[in-house]
């Protein structure tokens, strides 16, 4: 890997990208308040199953779309949008996937000027694509010349980042703390990118009764810091 790859991924990959993702807690808030998440050990365990899901979820999605960029292919891009978005049950998960989706393409667009990103922002602001973060993410970093497989670790980074920064708001826990539960969950990244590389976005699946049920309970929840 050469020095500016490494720099383009650090930085469209940090946590602290301006796409929003303060906003969210990707279900932790919820798990903490019914008692899922009680201490490091649980918010590690519920961590972790959060990326074995991106890595047959989104992520699948994800490696599949940088597959389709290496030839251009933007109908197979639209495509992958579409079909990633209508597999998210919940409300507020849609909503956080593509409200990240388009910031993340508005902040790519003006800091790159690159023609890809700019045609995908057209395409998300006319409504004839959702623009979700996952494939947004692919395409701005793809154009970047990230190979796929850092596309993928990057991506599942992410999500593991969303639950743990959520949490340092959310409970009594250290930042000491969080960055040893992600040293220990990065043991699993390598395992985690073969899963996503196995099948292609028709191979989607997700099974998360839990998950699901606890972002329902969300939407009626009477304090919230987080808008999932």
């Amino acid at each position: 890997m050469n020095a500016l790859r490494l720099i383009r991924i650090l930085q469209f990959g940090d946590s602290v990208l301006p796409v929003g993702a303060f906003a969210f807690s990707s279900g932790v808030e919820s798990a903490i308040q019914h008692g899922v998440i009680r201490d490091v050990t649980t918010l590690a365990d519920f961590t972790r199953d959060a990326l074995r899901q991106a890595a047959t979820g989104d992520a699948r999605a994800v490696a599949s779309c940088c597959r389709a960029l290496t030839q251009d292919d933007r109908p197979r891009v639209l495509a992958h949008d579409r079909m990633l978005v209508n597999r998210r049950l919940n409300e507020e998960g849609r909503v956080m996937l593509t409200r990240m989706g388009k910031k993340m393409a508005e902040m790519a667009a003006e800091i790159t000027g690159d023609e890809r990103t700019l045609w995908w922002l057209a395409q998300i602001r006319k409504g004839a694509t959702p623009g979700s973060w996952p494939i947004t993410q692919a395409l701005v970093m793809s154009s970047l010349n990230t190979r796929p497989r850092e596309v993928v670790a990057t991506h599942l980074y992410g999500v593991a980042m969303a639950q743990l920064s959520a949490a340092l708001r959310l409970m009594r826990i250290t930042h000491i703390e969080i960055q040893k539960i992600l040293f220990e969950l990065n043991l699993d990244i390598e395992a985690l990118c073969d899963l996503a590389e196995q099948e292609d976005v028709h191979q989607m699946a997700s099974y998360a009764p839990v998950a699901e049920i606890l972002a329902a309970l969300h939407v009626k929840a009477f304090t919230r810091l987080f808008s999932n």
